[in-house]
């Protein structure tokens, strides 16, 4: 069970025409297990569509961190 939740931000699916036609994105974390989780959702019914395993917990302050592209 998780701990905590990212505010999910959502994708539109390409030629969207409903508003809950895409994906809903966010990162849980399990406190307990110092572990993290970035889910993918499908926006229309929350059905869990890909889950990423991650070694190590995120921390909170990632929802508004920017990293600068060095391209």
């Amino acid at each position: 069970m998780a701990d905590r939740c990212v505010r999910p931000g959502d994708r539109a699916a390409a030629g969207a025409t409903r508003e809950d036609d895409g994906h809903l994105l966010t990162v849980v974390s399990d406190l307990k297990q110092d572990a993290s989780q970035p889910l993918v959702l499908d926006a229309s019914g929350l059905d869990r569509i890909a889950t990423v395993h991650l070694p190590r917990r995120v921390t909170a302050g990632i929802h508004g961190s920017w990293v600068p592209d060095h391209s």
